[in-house]
């Protein structure tokens, strides 16, 4: 047999053997990762309304503390306990989709908390907006008229610091946080009438 025909077949019957062991893997995996993925939402939401729990009873503590209300295909998470309100943001960042958990005091304008559960900035820079020192910038912040990133220096009560060299990632995240905010305060307004 040819030793070009050898190798071929070689490659061949090794790349049917990796591709199944890698499609057994994530048949094997599959129901784990969205498993782990309810959890990462689930305790994003229970952080941002400041609700112990731990990773043994994260269902039970969410399912006996927050109500899910829907309207028009936008989800929010209740605190049944104090009326705050969180929901789920997603838009485009600079490199690729932010996505994250806003959670607002009960009356639907303060920021409690942002947690940012996926984001692709560039690390050390853009990337800091997903981190806790600078997301709690906007611990207080009102999200009306609307959120106001600037370079001047926050003076306002909607205004917030933006990221030093990275202005790219703040005005997406501004535009992110505004866009979501306005479509969701509408269908909140919707829901209490």
């Amino acid at each position: 047999m040819n030793q070009n025909l050898k190798m071929m077949i070689f490659v061949v019957i090794l790349g049917l053997v990796t591709s199944a062991l890698l499609l057994g893997a994530n048949a094997l995996t599959e129901d784990r990762i969205e498993l782990n993925k309810e959890a990462k939402l689930k305790s994003a939401i229970l952080d941002g309304f400041d609700i112990e729990y731990n990773f043994t009873n994260i269902h039970d503590v969410f399912d006996d503390t927050i109500t899910i209300l829907e309207e028009d295909g936008y989800t929010f998470y209740v605190n049944d306990l104090t009326g705050s309100v969180a929901y789920r943001f997603e838009g485009s960042g600079l490199w690729g989709p932010i996505i994250g958990i806003l959670t607002l005091e009960d009356d639907f304008e303060t920021i409690v908390r942002i947690t940012i559960l996926e984001q692709e900035e560039t690390p050390g820079l853009g990337g800091v907006v997903a981190e806790r020192p600078y997301l709690d910038n906007y611990v207080g912040v009102k999200m009306t008229p609307s959120i106001d990133v600037t370079k001047e220096g926050a003076t306002e009560p909607n205004q917030v610091d933006a990221i030093t060299g990275a202005t790219g990632t703040s005005n997406a995240f501004e535009i992110i946080l505004n866009d979501n905010y306005d479509a969701y305060s509408a269908a909140w307004q919707a829901l209490n009438e």
